[in-house]
């Protein structure tokens, strides 16, 4: 069921993407571009994502843990990110935007959060939390997450950049299945999750200086993956009736 939710997801994605006829370069550069290449598809996305979780009756799983990670220090990764996006948005020339532009990135981070959050670490974590063991479901989620990302060469990204960007993507994946584990709540992740986008797609569009998320994004991913563990270990989030059946299996 979560890899159905995921290829299903990735296909509506890239389909509407490529209907609207805005290459992925050319997202963040207007506001017009923006509206038709992102906030588009990631609308339409969260609509049928909604429907599907309301369908599955999966919404309180989707979004909260039932027992938060022991150890909350590994939070401090995630913190970091956040400081680099802030940093980011004080970085940006704001006088560059019009209001429509700033609508259409507003929109661009709250949709992006909702979705890429919902599908990933909600809704296919939730399935794959039925069969595997925790790390697997970690690694598995994170992976997805990355590789998802590599529609964007067919959507004109350059393949090399894009093939990195699936790497940093993977890798944020599991700062922000940090985020989950230790608040307990998926919808910090969203949250930090649409911020870092539309901090990205700012300063990149207008920079008053050094555009720092593009060097701390590498060293922000492999401190994730190096604690990860620890909100990992003890985690027990298998839900009830396929804890069950597996105890009944061994029994």
């Amino acid at each position: 069921m979560g890899l159905a939710i995921y290829v299903g997801y990735v296909a509506v994605i890239f389909v509407v993407s490529k209907l609207s006829g805005v290459a992925y370069t050319e997202i963040g550069t207007s506001a017009e571009f923006t509206w038709r290449g992102a906030v588009l598809d990631l609308a339409v996305g969260a609509v049928l994502l909604a429907i599907t979780t309301w369908l599955l009756g999966w919404w309180k799983p989707a979004l909260f843990e039932r027992k938060r990670s022991h150890h909350k220090w590994p939070i401090f990764v995630p913190a970091i990110m956040l400081v680099v996006a802030v940093a980011n948005l004080f970085n940006t020339d704001w006088s560059k935007f019009d209001a429509s532009f700033l609508l259409s990135l507003l929109a661009l981070g709250l949709a992006v959060g909702f979705c890429e959050e919902l599908m990933s670490r909600g809704l296919l974590l939730t399935a794959l939390r039925s069969r595997l063991s925790e790390v697997w479901v970690w690694l598995l989620t994170s992976l997805l997450f990355g590789g998802m990302h590599i529609i964007n060469a067919a959507l004109g990204a350059p393949v090399g950049p894009t093939l990195g960007q699936v790497v940093l993507a993977a890798m944020s994946g599991t700062c922000f299945y940090i985020v989950r584990r230790v608040t307990g709540s998926l919808i910090w992740a969203m949250a930090l999750h649409g911020l870092w986008d539309v901090s990205v797609f700012a300063v990149g569009f207008a920079p008053l200086g050094t555009a720092w998320a593009a060097f701390l994004s590498p060293v922000i991913g492999i401190l994730a993956v190096a604690v990860v563990y620890w909100v990992i270990k003890g985690a027990d989030e298998k839900p009830a009736v396929a804890a069950t059946a597996a105890a009944s299996a061994r029994a």
